[in-house]
């Protein structure tokens, strides 16, 4: 069995190891060393990557006790090799790993939830508790989190015996048999677990929680730690302010600007639908009666096309096509006939004018990539241009 380095220093970065074996896999060679402080997938914590003897550590996986570290090149059996860890990628899961057992442990301690899934994201964390919370209890789950990393408490790893175990209240997914590893936050969490971890709870650094949502019985809380949440953090801050210059506001009121620039939207939009209502109307009474109709209107929504169209048809006494776009760009239409049934038309009109679309029997909406002269001439009708 290989000798599990990462478990005795999580913070050794480089080491020396015999090549025992190497052998041609699917995605790179598989090499096996007599040691190692490459941490295999597994607890929800992903791989670690690096080199070993120069060469690039691809993935790293746990088989039957053997570390396998899958590289880009082959490396001789027994030749004594240099591994060397991506240092930025450890600590940065390192940092995500505790800070979900300090927010895990908490939860449970607090509200009795479990932690009934944990996923490490290249962006983020997911963390899936049996219990459902509230946004009160979020925001005081994120601020327990925060004063216990403040604090600035050792963490403690140890390997209790099988009657010691009996005493201690650790958390677990599943039942274990032989020697347990427990990983203890004082004050937020005690955890049987196998993966890397910070020394103290002030290196997670901080926790940011971003969502929650339900999940099954409970919520799904999605969280970053550490640098992540250092660098998320700045993003949210740089467009905030941004939004601050372009709303002219202050940065902690751009909430309440960009509430009242909505509400002034909404009303540009609702006299918007006025004006248009009045215009389709108009077109109507000017429509009336005369058969097949087909018009372009300019700067056209989907449903202000399908609102004009509607207009119409009911007064033109045919069929009513409306087109709104430009070329090069194509133009989206809405056609209807009243009692009609337009299904045969509109796929000749799709086969010819490169379109999509469909709907009910009397009354079709989609899109053409076509010109307004080619639209014209398929109708073979003048185009009445308003």
């Amino acid at each position: 069995m290989t000798e599990k380095l990462y478990e005795q220093d999580a913070f050794l970065s480089q080491f020396e190891g015999k090549v025992l074996s190497c052998e041609k896999g699917k995605k790179g060679f598989d090499l096996v060393l007599d040691r190692t402080a490459f941490y295999p997938e597994g607890g929800g914590q992903p791989y670690d990557t690096g080199t070993l003897g120069g060469v690039k550590v691809l993935e790293v996986h746990n088989r039957e006790g053997e570390i396998v570290h899958t590289c880009d090149a082959p490396l001789e059996p027994g030749r004594t090799i240099t591994g060397v860890i991506d240092w930025d990628r450890r600590f940065d899961l390192m940092q995500q790993h505790s800070g979900e057992h300090i927010v895990s442990g908490l939860a449970h301690s607090l509200w009795g939830c479990e932690n009934v899934g944990f996923h490490m994201g290249a962006e983020a964390v997911t963390i899936d508790l049996s219990l459902p919370l509230d946004q009160d209890q979020l925001a005081h789950l994120e601020a327990e989190a925060n004063r216990c990393i403040y604090l600035d408490l050792p963490a403690d790893i140890s390997y209790p015996s099988r009657e010691e175990l009996e005493h201690i209240p650790y958390r677990s997914k599943k039942e274990l048999t032989g020697q347990v590893r427990i990983v203890t936050f004082p004050g937020a969490d005690c955890c049987a677990c196998c993966g890397t971890h910070v020394r103290s709870a002030g290196q997670v650094g901080l926790v940011k929680l971003l969502t929650m949502q339900k999940f099954r019985e409970g919520v799904r809380i999605e969280l970053v730690c550490g640098g992540r949440a250092f660098r998320y953090l700045s993003r949210a801050l740089e467009q905030n302010a941004q939004v601050s210059h372009l709303l002219s506001a202050k940065i902690f009121e751009t909430g309440a600007a960009a509430a009242r620039l909505l509400e002034e939207n909404n009303a540009l939009k609702s006299r918007l639908v006025s004006l248009e209502e009045a215009r389709f109307a108009a077109l109507a009474v000017q429509y009336a009666g005369v058969g097949d109709v087909v018009l372009f209107e300019d700067g056209l929504s989907p449903d202000g096309l399908r609102r004009l169209c509607d207009a119409v048809l009911h007064a033109c006494g045919g069929r009513c096509a409306c087109f709104s776009g430009e070329d090069g760009a194509g133009y989206k239409y809405a056609v209807g006939q009243a009692g009609g049934d337009l299904r045969g038309f509109v796929k000749e009109l799709n086969q010819a004018l490169g379109g999509r679309g469909g709907g009910k029997p009397d009354f079709v909406q989609g899109s053409v990539q076509a010109s307004r002269k080619e639209i014209g001439s398929f109708f073979q009708n003048e185009v009445l241009s308003l």
